[in-house]
């Protein structure tokens, strides 16, 4: 199947009032496991390479995204390749030279109106190759090379006014917002503010992101959707996942060498990893 568009699946799971769940591809099998858990539960999704991904790669992009895309051609689902939290203006004028449909351009790291600045002209380069923007406003806590944040202190979680503000001023197409959850939870104990998700709701004309899924609660994530969530980003979840099966196998397996041995169960691990989250964005009919 072709590549399908960030923005199509965006598009089409928010006019149906479902989400469309993102998953973080840092290697092979991890794009493997996406397309399988997508095919598996017979529903869309996006494969996302982050610019920590790239730098784990020596900094090079076309690799890793020429095989994800590969991937993705030949599943069955429809899929879309993304560019996850880009920083390096060098990185983002890479994306679409490698294929990608759409880019998160992250300066939320910035002040506010260094951020509005770095975004729109992040937005208005991408725009005029046809790429589909998200960006982050607020602070959502995790990143790597970050300082430890809690992600439900003082000022941390997105003012809807201000969200509202941001869009207009920048032009980006999806807006990512901190409303309690935390990138890089290895527990799934993320207590989610759903009134404020709301309100962004309602203020802001874009599709809301939320990041760092992997430590909200099944039920929180349904929650989330029915507020207004619809872009879903997973990464973390796929790891323990996959450093889970590794570890048993070769527990279990002391004098195996064969990466294939344990790599296999770990690829089948993250498949159903990706089913599940999958399975909790559709709404009912």
């Amino acid at each position: 199947m072709a590549l399908v568009g960030t923005g199509e699946l965006v598009a089409s799971a928010r006019v149906a009032g479902d989400g469309v769940a993102a998953f973080n591809v840092i290697t092979l099998e991890h794009a493997e496991a996406i397309a399988a858990g997508a095919e598996a539960a017979a529903r869309p999704a996006i494969l996302q390479i982050s610019e920590n991904a790239v730098r784990f790669h020596g900094g090079r992009l076309a690799p890793l995204a020429a095989a994800a895309a590969a991937v993705a051609r030949a599943s069955s689902a429809p899929l879309a390749l993304h560019l996850d939290h880009v920083e390096s203006g060098e990185l983002l004028r890479a994306a679409h030279p490698a294929g990608f449909g759409s880019v998160m351009f992250d300066a939320s790291r910035l002040p506010y109106a260094e951020n509005v600045k770095a975004t729109a002209e992040a937005v208005r380069w991408g725009h005029e190759r046809g790429l589909w923007i998200e960006a982050e406003l607020g602070r959502v806590g995790g990143k790597e090379g970050g300082p430890p944040q809690d992600a439900h202190a003082p000022g941390v979680r997105t003012d809807p006014a201000e969200a509202a503000a941001y869009v207009a001023e920048t032009g980006v197409d999806a807006l990512a917002v901190a409303v309690g959850s935390s990138h890089a939870m290895t527990d799934r104990t993320a207590a989610l503010d759903h009134g404020l998700i709301a309100r962004l709701r309602e203020a802001v004309p874009v599709p809301l992101v939320l990041h760092g899924s992997s430590g909200v609660p099944d039920e929180q994530i349904r929650r989330a959707v029915a507020a207004g969530m619809v872009k879903i980003n997973v990464g973390t979840a796929l790891n323990t996942a996959f450093t889970g099966e590794v570890r048993a196998h070769l527990a279990e397996h002391a004098a195996v060498v064969d990466p294939r041995k344990y790599l296999r169960p770990a690829r089948e691990a993250m498949a159903r990893t990706v089913a599940h989250f999958l399975s909790l964005l559709h709404a009912p009919a």
